[in-house]
């Protein structure tokens, strides 16, 4: 695997970003992986790896770089620390992470070693709000876009997703919890009804057995089975739309 720290100049600044792909002259099929609330770290660098090992040029950005560089020791996660993760959280806009969008997309087309067109993306809790923001206002660039326990995707500010849910020409995977305080009962048959009535190639589930954050091996909601059919599910739809 060949793996980097790179740097992504967006309007705000210079990102930080995780890039990983095989060996070999490539190019691979792009696939951007938001993070979730608790930032940049080496548990979702594993994730990218194996994103990179079915044959993909993973990009995993640092979010928060707005706010210098934040590194969490989850493992020592405390009620202090939860407090510093929704604060961070909090600093995140939707137009924000479109503009960071714009120069992820800029790195790629510019990268020898990634294939020219489609890109995926992916990404789980805080970041599905940005997945289905970023399938409406890049409809010509992103193919796939998959968000697993995503929050926020409909709430009642003038920027929530489902509002511009209709623009994306992507195929679109959801897959939430069945246990999940954090995604309202209304998420998903509201933002369903808005792909189906658009005529958007959709998959959008509620997987029996789980609770939120099923796919992470390091949480205790980890659901080994439930993960890995998310993950097969995952690459069927790359394959069919980033070839």
């Amino acid at each position: 695997m060949i793996e980097n720290e790179v740097r992504i100049g967006t309007r705000y600044g210079s990102m930080p970003a995780f890039a990983v792909h095989q060996e070999g002259p490539g190019p691979f099929a792009p696939v951007i992986f938001y993070m979730d609330a608790p930032g940049y770290r080496e548990e979702l660098k594993t994730m990218c790896r194996r994103i990179a090992r079915a044959g993909y040029f993973c990009l995993l950005p640092d979010l928060y770089y707005r706010l210098g560089t934040l590194r969490l020791q989850l493992d020592r996660r405390d009620e202090a620390m939860s407090s510093v993760i929704k604060a961070a959280r909090n600093t995140l806009t939707n137009g924000m992470v479109t503009d960071d969008t714009a120069g992820m997309l800029a790195y790629l087309d510019a990268h020898p070693k990634v294939k020219p067109g489609p890109v995926g993306c992916t990404g789980h809790c805080m970041s599905g709000r940005f997945i289905v923001t970023v399938a409406a206002k890049f409809p010509n660039r992103i193919a796939a876009a998959a968000a697993f326990y995503g929050v926020q995707i409909v709430t009642d500010q003038l920027d929530s997703p489902h509002l511009i849910a209709n623009r994306a020409q992507a195929e679109i995977y959801l897959s939430f919890a069945e246990v999940d305080d954090l995604v309202p009962a209304n998420t998903v048959p509201a933002i369903k009804g808005i792909y189906d009535k658009a005529g958007i190639v959709n998959t959008i589930e509620i997987v029996k057995g789980t609770q939120h954050g099923y796919c992470f091996p390091e949480r205790a909601a980890y659901h080994p089975e439930a993960a890995e059919i998310a993950f097969q599910k995952l690459c069927a739809m790359w394959e069919r739309r980033l070839a």
